[in-house]
């Protein structure tokens, strides 16, 4: 697959990592959580059309800073209980997530990322959950937590978050660049928002991405890109979740692997060429990838050193 961009992007020199739904296959679990409460009040599953409305979006509501998706999700669900009261059957269900597992390819990709790129890659991780879920989530997954500096991440309800706004704005993609940046070894250069390349499941993670002038790989579950089937290149060029356009404006355009299906914007991933892309936005800022499996780096201008991993 060969990009039409004409724009000349430079080596990518940071990643930087969403972890639910991304990194971990957490998003299910959430959703078995959600299911759990829902059935006890005799309601049916919770359908991916609210859940792809409730993914990563947070915003201020009655001087809380809460989740506005969370909210939908309420409102869909019409339960006589209080959104304090639905937050607190999900914390009785934290244990739930100590199932958690690295999903496809992420341990080799965070692996080769942290430990055999020269020249080196920095990586980072950006989540709007909270810092204490996610010693949950991943305390018994060192694939995870040994390959990401704990200097390097930003969680939603940390302090350098207060007053910032959650995705789709960008503020903490940018927090995390800045992490990165205060990180560098001597005489490295600061690494700039377009040298950076952004991991993301959420279509508001994608549209953050790109707010924040970051390279964006999309990969979405399969439940969230059914919602989304036949209109991928909305969400790579930067839509919001209303199927409004994003920060790119109009004309989204992407180019189609002669590999896929066609059918539902799926298919099978192209291994002919080695760019190993699904979709890609014609403007080359954001590709689509089934999984992270056989990651494509050169396609990023990351190199790989011959290191295995253990």
């Amino acid at each position: 697959m060969t990009s039409t961009s004409s724009h000349d992007f430079p080596p990518v020199r940071a990643c930087i990592f969403d972890v639910d739904g991304l990194l971990i296959n957490s998003e299910d679990i959430y959703t078995e959580a959600y299911n759990n409460i829902l059935h006890s009040y005799g309601k049916l599953d919770l359908p991916w059309s609210v859940k792809a409305r409730q993914q990563s979006r947070g915003r201020e509501y009655d001087n809380r800073s809460t989740t506005q998706g969370t909210l939908r999700l309420l409102e869909w669900a019409q339960l006589p209980i209080s959104l304090e009261e639905w937050n607190a059957k999900v914390a009785a269900q934290r244990d739930l997530f100590r199932k958690s597992q690295p999903l496809p390819g992420v341990p080799e990709l965070l692996y080769n990322l942290s430990r055999n790129t020269n020249p080196c890659v920095h990586i980072a991780l950006a989540s709007s959950a909270g810092r204490a879920n996610f010693q949950v989530k991943t305390s018994h997954l060192p694939s995870i937590v040994d390959y990401i500096s704990g200097q390097c991440r930003i969680f939603g309800d940390d302090e350098p978050m207060v007053g910032k706004k959650k995705k789709p704005a960008p503020d903490i993609f940018l927090l995390a660049l800045d992490k990165i940046n205060g990180g560098l070894g001597k005489g490295e250069e600061r690494v700039t928002a377009e040298q950076c390349l952004v991991f993301e499941d959420s279509v508001a993670g994608v549209e953050a991405g790109r707010r924040a002038g970051m390279r964006v790989v999309w990969v979405p579950h399969d439940g969230l890109l059914g919602i989304w089937s036949g209109k991928e290149e909305m969400v790579l060029m930067g839509a919001s979740e209303d199927g409004g356009e994003g920060s790119e404006g109009n004309g989204a355009v992407v180019e189609r692997d002669e590999n896929t299906d066609g059918g539902n914007g799926r298919g099978k991933r192209n291994t002919q060429d080695g760019d190993g892309g699904l979709l890609h936005s014609r403007d080359g800022w954001a590709e689509m990838l089934t999984s992270l499996e056989d990651f494509p780096y050169g396609q990023y201008g990351i190199q790989l050193g011959t290191l295995k991993q253990p």
